[in-house]
């Protein structure tokens, strides 16, 4: 009875190790058409309309693509996933008693949007370091971009960035300039309580910051 337990718990294991391996090759090609978060964003407030409208990156304007990096993750192209000195530095200033910071990557942020719910439990900061991991030994570096653009939210109901610039702008993704990219970036951190347009003090501050930001970057290349 005993082996027949684990033998069935091991089956489990297995077949989700194996269909976790086969929904990142999976969405490696194919556009990502719902995200965890949106599911449970519908269950909360079920009359809050979702709007997501998926583009390939050639449509998304290199000032978002370049904002998106310049706010949340600079060393995007470099690292593997994680950015351990910013880990580092997160740890120093959270036990300094400084302001409580993240170091989460574009590459973790995107493992979580897609394949995970939100949460700080250590099970699930474990499986998005599996997922994080997953996601950029199979994907290229402008894939896992492209699919952070797409996915993650960026307004009350808004997801991925076509959705969003229609949402602030009334325009397509492909033309959005330095500032507004800017601005969409900038509401990141809270886009639900945030608005990129009009912009409070707060974020037209934060907004010129990520522009010399972008200024500082300057190109970037992926891959």
């Amino acid at each position: 009875m005993i082996k027949k337990f684990f033998r069935f718990i091991f089956k489990v294991l297995l077949g989700l190790f194996l269909f976790s391996i086969f929904i990142v090759v999976v969405y490696k090609w194919v556009p990502v058409p719902f995200t965890p978060l949106m599911a449970i964003r519908y269950f909360e407030n079920p009359d809050e309309p979702i709007e997501h409208d998926w583009v390939p990156m050639e449509d998304i304007s290199r000032h978002l693509q370049l904002a998106v990096i310049a706010s949340e993750d600079q060393n995007f192209a470099n690292h593997s996933g994680f950015d351990f000195k910013a880990i580092e530095k997160a740890m120093e200033d959270n036990r300094s008693g400084r302001k409580i910071r993240g170091a989460s990557t574009i590459s973790q942020q995107t493992a979580k949007n897609v394949f995970l719910w939100p949460g700080r439990t250590w099970f699930r900061k474990g499986l998005e370091a599996y997922f994080t991991f997953l996601i950029e030994i199979i994907w290229s570096k402008e894939r896992i971009l492209e699919v952070y653009l797409n996915s993650i939210e960026m307004g009350k109901g808004v997801y991925g960035a076509q959705a969003a610039s229609q949402y602030w702008f009334k325009k397509n993704a492909s033309d959005l300039g330095p500032y507004e990219a800017a601005a969409i970036a900038a509401v990141l951190p809270n886009p639900r309580e945030y608005r990129a347009n009009p912009a409070s003090g707060f974020i037209q501050g934060r907004k010129n910051w990520i522009v010399r930001q972008m200024r500082n970057y300057g190109k970037f290349m992926l891959d």
